[in-house]
């Protein structure tokens, strides 16, 4: 008698599938609606480009100049070249032009992304249930450029009923090696698999991605917020031309405590500024500890107030002057930036000795702006005010610091409670001298 060995299992299919025949959305059409003639399973995922959400929400704006559609819809410059802008949406997406795109559109106006593209999501599963009963998932989708990578690929930006990311870490490897920074982005790979039938040319702005009826959830799950990277973890939060410009004045932050490491990272892009005679400058002390914290800026206040008072100012007067070294009080970290002369040159000449020392407080200078500007990479906010220089030896006094070390003031250091104002502009043009 022979024996059949039994059939190996089937490995798992997906199959792609083009939804054609929508034709021209516009604005109140209910794409459920033109959507409920699709041969739709359960378990599967429908996989809807942005721009007919878009054009169905009404988020189509009239607009000659597409540069002010997109400084309306970014949240923050990540990176400007030319007239290229990469740039994070409120969505919390980085991406070019803020998701503004004048194809597939009329002549004279551009689309914007859907204002909650969750929300559409889920607007649409709902909508597809009640008409065909089945459950399915939905992505709404957009295209992306990479970092590192040429080339555009499709990214999900809104989802419903679909599991967003698969998390490896700590599972172990074929070979028994945990996994340690493996999260697997689905709906992404999703979205990229269903725009290999869509195309960009094709009208086709809808596909069904059948075979991963186990990435499907009863509920509508979180959405793509799993996806999106919180910008305080992003190690290339700004473009290289953009990072000197991230710097802003902050002067009300939140109870949110600063990492000691960041500040120590941003000491370290300090000391990595210019100075004369191959020295270093630079010493930054890094007030911790909150009784030392509220012990200095009381001294400093007293020494203030009787300076003030000695020049015969008003009392009212006085106390305006004093709350501007508020946002002092108000921060939750503190570093004093301090001017050491070691390794400068002494001259018989006065005016040279005065020369000297410019070029050390010229230095001081450079290190305190790498300082500030990295901590704004870091994801903090800075505040540098000039305090400290007119109370001198009750500052050394407080901190214990050698007689020798100037302090060159204060740097208030924490999380913005806000985001900073716009600056106003500037024009380079103003500022240079051609000879």
């Amino acid at each position: 008698m022979t024996t059949i060995p039994p059939q190996p299992p089937k490995p798992p299919t997906v199959e792609v599938i083009a939804v054609q025949g929508i034709g021209e959305v516009r604005e109140g059409d209910d794409l459920a609606h033109l959507l409920s003639g699709a041969p739709l399973y359960a378990g599967d995922i429908v996989v809807v480009t942005s721009k007919i959400v878009s054009k169905a929400e009404g988020r189509v704006r009239h607009a000659p100049d597409r540069a002010q559609a997109i400084a309306d819809e970014t949240e923050r410059v990540v990176a400007r070249r030319g007239d290229t802008v990469i740039s994070q949406t409120r969505h919390g997406f980085v991406m070019a032009a803020a998701g503004v795109d004048a194809s597939n559109t009329e002549p004279g106006t551009v689309l914007l992304l859907p204002e909650d593209p969750d929300a559409s999501a889920r607007r649409i599963r709902a909508g597809l249930a009640e008409r065909t009963g089945v459950r399915a998932g939905v992505i709404v989708s957009d295209t992306f450029g990479r970092p590192w990578r040429n080339g555009l690929t499709d990214v999900a930006i809104g989802a419903a009923g679909v599991r967003p990311l698969d998390d490896f870490r700590g599972r172990s490897d074929a070979y028994g090696n945990e996994l340690s920074a493996t999260v697997t982005a689905l709906a992404d790979e999703i979205a990229g698999a269903a725009e290999l039938v869509k195309g960009k040319l094709d009208g086709v702005p809808v596909a069904i991605v059948r075979g991963l009826a186990h990435l499907v959830t009863d509920d509508d799950g979180p959405g793509v917020a799993p996806l999106v990277r919180p910008a305080d973890e992003d190690l290339f939060r700004y473009g290289s031309r953009d990072v000197v410009f991230a710097r802003r004045t902050i002067r009300e932050f939140s109870g949110e405590p600063v990492d000691p490491q960041a500040v120590r990272r941003a000491v370290a892009a300090g000391i990595a500024a210019p100075a004369p005679h191959h020295t270093t400058p630079w010493r930054f002390v890094l007030v911790e500890s909150a009784e030392t914290r509220t012990k200095l800026l009381d001294a400093m206040r007293e020494a203030w107030i009787a300076d003030l008072r000695g020049d015969r100012f008003g009392e009212e007067s006085i106390a305006k002057r004093v709350r501007r070294g508020d946002v002092l009080r108000n921060a939750p970290y503190l570093v004093v930036p301090c001017l050491v002369m070691e390794g400068s040159h002494t001259y018989r000449d006065e005016r040279r000795n005065a020369a000297e020392r410019e070029m050390f407080v010229v230095a001081t200078g450079a290190g305190v702006e790498n300082f500030l500007v990295q901590l704004a990479v870091e994801g903090l906010g800075s505040a540098w005010v000039s305090s400290t220089m007119f109370c001198r030896p009750v500052v050394r006094e407080v901190l214990d610091l050698p007689a020798a070390w100037d302090p060159m003031g204060c740097v208030a250091v924490g999380h913005a409670a806000a985001p900073p104002r716009d600056r106003a502009p500037r024009d380079p043009a103003d500022f240079i001298v051609t000879r």
